[in-house]
């Protein structure tokens, strides 16, 4: 069924699906008047409700968690025996890729949908198939269980398990494929850098696109997969398409540019994420708006676009009321002045940061860190005692709170400030020391989603702390090496560039 957003039938299209018997066709929606994708998730709810769920599962797929929450709940309105309809409403409150926890009221909010799920189940709401539906039921009710029970981190390895055991027992049904292929993203660690789980969610995946390639989960799915740099190449079929497939949908606008950034291609990624901040105004979603600003923020930056860059952080100045309790906000209104501050090597401005007030740690932690640099950077080299001080009590409080992660990452923005500071008082060795102990912590994770990447990375930053110590060769390595994790780093161009200049006049003097 091709419908509307609020879920009028407009059209019919139908598409024979021989493979997978159990998902007799996909269905072809719209979300404000554009494509959000062809989805089938067969259910034992009502046939005439199957065209409104199939649209939400589309959304859910794309992450328009807000619209498909709504559009969950029409299901149910329509269908007061579907399970399956609360089901959806509360995997809108799980958001695999995005960082948790859940607020309290969001994550109350979804335990009630589930247990609206599971009144029905019992009641006999779900007959067919029955066993699929309680698995599904009972796995999303694992993430959704309170912190005392389990660590947020053992939950989402429960639900990955549980999905696991249902894609087994179901292994022609396409949307139990795409489900569990989702689990495996979400729990793969970014500690792995063999990217096992990503590759194994990729070879679910691959096949199934092959067959559905107006499916939107399959493209959006393998483009989180892929989004590291040693797979990313891999994923360039995908950004091409997902865009096309789910225009109407902010974040499949700006999917995309994932895989633009990790290729260094800054002219697409500035495309992608023009087009999804515009599709975000539309929509009202300033979360998924402040996203594509700061992925575009970057691009900008490292196509040496810098007025652009700029013109978009006065447009963020100028935007009300944001809320900067919410990570996803907060994360890109605080990294997007800062990145082009630091990059343009803006010390003073970079010292005179101001701390959010209200923001989540590993936020703040972003701020400290560029008040730490530019201290240690600028003319008049100050003492950075205090934000070392602060950085080291964010880093504890992210690991008293079970988020070893994001940690990890405010220990790395540690050493780079104790490294420049250290080469400001005269100590290169030390200072080399802690930025190659940095470098060397940053390479062994990957990114999450919510960023494009570091500020700077600890690897290019060793290259500019070589090049100042004049040692030419040792820099020129290191900025090869931040160039194969972050291709086309305008940073890391410019410092290669220089040491292979200051090697060839000592050379020639020799």
């Amino acid at each position: 069924m091709l419908t509307s957003r609020n879920g009028l039938v407009v059209a019919i299209v139908s598409v024979a699906l021989a493979a997978f018997p159990t998902a007799a066709a996909q269905e072809a929606h719209t979300h404000g008047g554009g494509q959000v994708g062809e989805v089938h998730f067969v259910t034992s709810c009502k046939p005439a409700v199957q065209a409104r769920f199939d649209h939400a599962v589309a959304l859910l797929h794309s992450f328009d968690y807000t619209v498909a929450e709504g559009a969950f709940k029409e299901v149910a309105q329509a269908d007061p025996a579907c399970a399956m309809a609360w089901w959806g409403a509360a995997m809108t409150h799980f958001h695999p890729l995005w960082p948790t926890p859940l607020p309290p009221g969001e994550r109350a909010t979804a335990r009630q949908q589930i247990e609206q799920a599971q009144q029905l189940v019992a009641a006999g709401g779900a007959t067919k198939p029955a066993t699929s539906e309680r698995q599904f039921i009972a796995a999303i009710g694992l993430i959704f269980q309170d912190d005392s029970t389990a660590p947020y981190a053992a939950r989402l390895n429960q639900y990955e398990q549980a999905m696991a055991v249902i894609a087994a027992g179901n292994p022609q049904d396409v949307e139990t494929q795409v489900f569990y292929a989702l689990a495996l993203v979400a729990n793969a660690s970014p500690s792995d850098k063999t990217h096992a789980k990503q590759k194994k969610a990729a070879d679910i995946l691959e096949p199934l696109y092959a067959k559905y390639p107006q499916h939107p989960g399959m493209a959006h799915y393998l483009i989180h997969a892929y989004d590291n740099a040693e797979l990313a190449q891999r994923g360039l079929p995908m950004a091409r398409v997902y865009a096309k497939i789910a225009p109407a949908v902010p974040h499949a606008q700006h999917m995309p540019s994932h895989i633009f950034t990790r290729l260094g291609m800054w002219e697409d990624s500035i495309a992608s994420n023009s087009a999804a901040r515009e599709a975000a105004q539309l929509a009202g979603d300033t979360g998924e708006e402040l996203h594509a600003m700061d992925y575009l923020v970057y691009a900008y930056l490292q196509a040496g676009r810098d007025a652009d860059a700029a013109r978009v952080v006065a447009e963020l100045k100028a935007m009300p009321q944001l809320n900067m309790g919410e990570f996803k906000i907060a994360y890109a209104a605080t990294a997007m002045p800062i990145r082009c501050i630091v990059e343009r090597g803006e010390w003073a401005r970079a010292a005179a940061v101001t701390e959010p007030s209200v923001a989540p740690p590993q936020v703040k932690a972003i701020a400290v860190w560029a008040q730490g640099l530019g201290t240690a950077r600028r003319e008049q080299r100050g003492d950075v005692a205090k934000q070392v001080a602060e950085l080291q009590r964010l880093e504890e409080q992210l690991r008293s709170a079970g988020n070893a992660y994001w940690a990890t990452q405010t220990r790395i923005l540690k050493r780079e400030v104790m490294a420049w500071a250290a080469l400001a008082q005269n100590q290169p060795a030390r200072a080399a020391e802690l930025m190659r102990e940095a470098a060397d912590e940053e390479d062994a994770l990957e990114k999450l989603p919510v960023t494009p990447g570091p500020v700077i990375p600890a690897r290019e930053q060793l290259g500019q702390m070589l090049l100042a110590q004049q040692q030419w060769d040792l820099a020129a390595r290191e900025f090869q090496k931040a160039l194969v994790n972050s291709p086309r780093r305008r940073g890391a161009i410019d410092g290669a560039a220089e040491a292979a200049k200051r090697l060839r006049a000592t050379n020639s003097a020799n």
